[in-house]
């Protein structure tokens, strides 16, 4: 049994990354969860607003969520080669201040997955988050290599969902990132 949160690092209703998120949620094996975290409210990082506000409350919840869960799964599109803003950005806040960072970042297990229609998949972005998470003291599933799915468009129907296939792998992954957690 596992509670993991994820979010999908991009904002467009009809993202390749929300929909494989939602294909994640949807194939947990039984007895867990995996519930998706909105980033759509999270303001761009700003140290003033940290100092003179606090912590937004859009940020708290992601923060507590990440804390109480078992892990943390991003669905990471890969914008010019990298990480996208908009996901690297509620990284950012995740971890402010540094003080808290052993409640919600330290040992989190960490999967990434990615959607894009081009041919590469997310094999980039995955690439840089493992700095970016590492240096949070996160742990990045890796067994098996990553999971991208590369031209996503033959991979997903005009509403969003899955071929057959793509979610026998995707229920795979989750099975797998769920038992490294025992």
């Amino acid at each position: 049994m596992a509670d993991l949160v994820g979010f999908a690092g991009s904002l467009r209703a009809g993202s390749y990354n929300r929909a494989l998120l939602a294909a994640a949620a949807d194939a947990m094996p039984d007895g867990s969860l995996l519930d998706v975290l909105p980033i759509d409210d999270v303001p761009l990082y700003n140290a003033d607003v940290e100092t003179g506000e606090g912590i937004p409350a859009s940020v708290r919840l992601i923060k507590d969520r990440i804390a109480a869960a078992d892990g943390l799964v991003i669905a990471t599109p890969e914008y010019n080669g990298g990480v996208p803003g908009v996901a690297k950005n509620v990284i950012d806040w995740v971890s402010r201040p540094p003080d808290d960072m052993k409640r919600v970042t330290y040992g989190k297990p960490v999967a990434l997955i990615g959607a894009t229609p081009g041919g590469l998949g997310t094999a980039l972005s995955q690439a840089a988050w493992q700095q970016v998470l590492r240096s949070l003291r996160m742990r990045v599933f890796t067994l098996g290599g990553p999971f991208y799915v590369s031209s996503a468009a033959k991979s997903f129907d005009g509403e969003g969902r899955p071929s057959d296939e793509l979610a026998e792998r995707i229920a795979a992954y989750m099975a797998a990132f769920v038992a490294s957690l025992r």
